[in-house]
């Protein structure tokens, strides 16, 4: 293997007839002293068996002789060294061979043998030959497995045992030997042969890097053996694993050549932290952008901090790419949810804080927040021990003061809440099944573009897919199924919620939701909705029904566009505003809900698909178009299809602005809703004011606000039956609650008219 690398170098030492200045009497190390001009030893030009050899008297009770050039030992190589002795006379002694393993800078390798075996000369005029075999790996046969620290040697033998003794000894030699350990048409190299032991204690990351070096496209093989790296790794070729690594935390290693998850389970030996070491050299290296689980389910006992897989990396925002597997929760205690409950106080100074909080070194980070005047999906962002402060996701609507709250740490598959910042990250084609037992992700504190695609968020124990701060700025979510845990359940009592949005720009688009207590709670603005089908249904008769589709910021600029709806409703309010009273604001507006499907089947009539909740006085419309959407009850009708929850505060329908509900179809629907509106009126009496009531047909029972037209439908008559030819003037919001128009004529007529009523005034 190694002939490439050997080739042209000059490995044995020069013949004794050369000269003996180049023989020390030591170690070989410069300085030492030679053989040269000794007075016991001499160069013997023509013995019968050697021809010129060394003749040495042995005075010195381990007499050395080194070789004073260095051999060098290049990893992966093995060199045999070779020498013929004979005894001439006098006691007869030992023989071996040895040498001095030099590393960098000159200095001797600690903790390697540097002898080899011992045998004794019986006769006299009895060659005996001696050899020893030096390399990088401890393989059988190899005498001096000196590892990767050598760099070169100096060469001998050593004559041990009784003195004055006179031995000959033929001229060394040293060849490579490779080839007896290594064959050449081998298309792998064995990280043994660079050195690395696998006794899980000694470090072996020299020995990998060496093997990887030479490896040169082949395959690299880690034998059976436990292999510790005590620094990072980079493998260039490919690499197969018999045997297993181990390495510090905030050590990689990176397999660039077979960077999938199989690799790193076979690496480790243990699938969890396989998957750990592989997300850290995700992160920690560049050759890759996405992480294949090669189609595995990866069965977890406890959550997986991501961030803590990756301790010195805290910020990142190169596109990476988890994808193409499953994350399975297996029943262990470890995913109970930590539950503290805590004194604060909430001001209105800092509106995204808690001071005073007692007992804060016990409340997680990713902690729900509960508690009076505290909106949903409410989560700790960051907390200061030291300060008694939590920094929290959103604004608390009514919760000024000190009081008790609640704070629930649930537990995720895939917990990345450690990461301060966590951009571009995408994970496709990936099954996370909660199986009842753990949530499925949380996502980081802050980032941008997070993307899951064709994702199964699959039966969560408390929630799908959490964002705790801003990380879900520009979020896409595409094609992924949210499959509750509470099917079981009737609607109402369903309490797990699919998934949660505090920033901006998300698309949600061709998702499918069944059955959960909430599927979205969604904050921010500029979102789009598309494509989904979201279903909250129960067999129960009469059925209450929850939201699907929470919105919490009035002023919303979303677009609701060709989802299907089913058994569940859109509820826009304001809870995530400490201060929901009105006050010159932009109130609630630039919500769009154009094109999609509603259904209901088995609920009451008062059963309603678009709700409006104002959490405080003074708010109105300004900007909404519901349009070409189909509203369809099945098994019995509704009464309407929009509601105002008053139950906290009322809408103010005197400043209502830019409303566009036309359009629309109704099925089993007994109240149809419109703005404008066309209705028409007749009067079989003689009446000169005639009063037009639309109160039922405006939004959420709002006001009639404007008259965009009145046209006589045939003849209006006075009252001798004599056409009239009359215009009349209008006067909108009148009645109780506004809903009236009242048409006044020049004088009492009777007839039939159309008249086009509006609760908003259009710019």
């Amino acid at each position: 293997m190694n002939k490439a690398i050997t080739e042209g170098l000059v490995l044995t030492p020069p013949a004794f007839a050369n000269g003996l200045d180049m023989w020390s009497r030591g170690d070989g190390t410069p300085g030492t002293p030679t053989y040269d001009g000794f007075a016991t030893a001499a160069y013997v030009p023509a013995d019968q068996d050697f021809g010129g050899c060394l003749e040495i008297l042995k005075t010195e009770n381990t007499q050395n002789l080194r070789y004073m050039g260095e051999t060098p030992l290049l990893p992966g190589c093995y060199l045999q060294i070779k020498a013929r002795v004979k005894a001439i006379s006098g006691n007869l002694p030992t023989v071996r061979i040895a040498a001095f393993a030099g590393g960098a800078g000159g200095a001797a390798v600690p903790g390697v043998t540097t002898t080899g075996p011992a045998t004794p000369l019986t006769g006299y005029g009895d060659v005996v030959e001696v050899t020893a075999i030096v390399g990088t790996g401890s393989r059988a046969g190899v005498t001096l497995p000196w590892g990767t620290q050598a760099l070169y040697g100096h060469f001998g033998l050593d004559l041990t045992g009784s003195n004055g003794g006179v031995v000959r000894i033929d001229d060394i030699e040293i060849t490579d030997i490779t080839s007896a350990f290594l064959r050449t048409m081998m298309d792998w190299v064995d990280v043994a042969d660079y050195g690395a032991v696998g006794d899980g204690t000694t470090d072996n990351a020299a020995a990998f890097e060496a093997a990887d070096a030479a490896a040169n496209g082949r395959e690299v093989v880690v034998p059976e053996g436990v292999y510790f790296l005590g620094d990072s790794v980079t493998f260039e070729n490919r690499v197969r694993f018999r045997g297993t690594v181990a390495m510090p935390d905030d050590k990689y290693l990176a397999l660039n050549q077979n960077f999938d998850f199989d690799a790193y389970a076979h690496a480790f030996g243990d699938e969890v932290l396989g998957f750990k070491k592989a997300f850290q050299a995700l992160l920690k290296q560049s050759s890759h952008e996405s992480l294949d689980l090669c189609g595995r389910s990866i069965g977890l006992r406890e959550p997986i901090d991501m961030q803590a897989c990756v301790p010195d990396v805290n910020v990142f925002s190169s596109r990476r790419v988890i994808r193409n597997g499953q994350f399975d929760a297996i029943a262990d205690t470890a995913w109970d949810t930590d539950t503290v409950t805590s004194s604060a106080r909430y001001l209105l100074s800092d509106k995204r804080k808690l001071t005073n909080v007692t007992n804060v070194a016990n409340i997680a980070v990713g902690s729900l927040v509960i508690g009076a005047g505290v909106g949903r999906e409410v989560y700790v962002t960051d907390r200061n021990v030291a300060a008694q402060t939590l920094d929290i996701s959103e604004e608390l609507y009514d919760a000024v003061g000190t009081q008790n709250y609640t704070f629930k740490r649930f537990k995720y598959l895939l917990d990345f809440s450690g990461f301060e910042d966590l951009a571009q990250f995408n994970i496709s084609d990936v099954d996370f099944r909660g199986d009842g037992h753990a949530s499925c992700v949380m996502i980081s504190k802050q980032g941008l573009i997070w993307h899951f695609r064709d994702c199964y968020f699959n039966k969560p124990l408390d929630r799908g897919l959490t964002s705790i701060g801003r990380a879900c700025q520009g979020m896409m979510v595409d094609r992924c199924q949210f499959i509750s845990n509470e099917q079981p359940l009737l609607s109402q009592d369903r309490e797990v919620i699919g998934m949660n949005i505090n920033a901006n720009d998300a698309k949600i688009r061709n998702n499918r939701a069944i059955k959960w207590g909430h599927w979205a709670v969604v904050h921010g603005s500029g979102h789009m909705f598309a494509g989904n089908h979201w279903f909250q249904g129960d067999n129960e008769p009469n059925g209450t029904r929850k939201a699907g589709l929470v919105l919490t910021r009035s002023n919303s600029k979303i677009i609701v566009n060709g989802n299907y709806i089913d058994n569940n409703f859109i509820e826009w309010n304001n809870e995530h505003d400490a201060e929901p009273d009105q006050s010159n604001e932009l109130s609630f507006g630039s919500l769009s809900i154009v094109g999609n499907i509603f259904t209901c089947a088995r609920v009451g009539p008062w059963f309603r698909w678009i709700v409006i909740k104002p959490f405080g006085p003074g708010h109105f419309i300004n900007g909404l178009t519901v349009s070409g959407n189909t509203f369809k009850a099945l098994d019995g009708s509704i009464d309407r299809v929009d509601m105002m929850d008053d139950s906290i505060a009322a809408l103010d329908f005197s400043r209502t602005r830019n409303i566009e509900w036309t359009g629309n179809t109704y099925h089993s629907v007994d109240q149809w809703t419109a703005s404008p509106a066309m209705l028409q009126f007749t009067e079989n009496t003689e009446i000169q004011t005639w009063t037009c009531d639309f109160t039922d047909w405006m939004p959420f029972g709002g006001r009639v606000r404007n008259v965009t037209g009145v046209v006589a439908d045939g003849p209006l008559r006075n009252a001798g039956n004599v056409k009239q030819y009359a215009t009349p003037y209008c006067e909108p919001e009148k009645g109780t609650g506004g809903g009236q128009v009242w048409l006044t004529w020049p004088s009492a007529l009777k007839g039939k008219v159309n008249v086009v009523g509006r609760m908003d005034n259009p710019f």
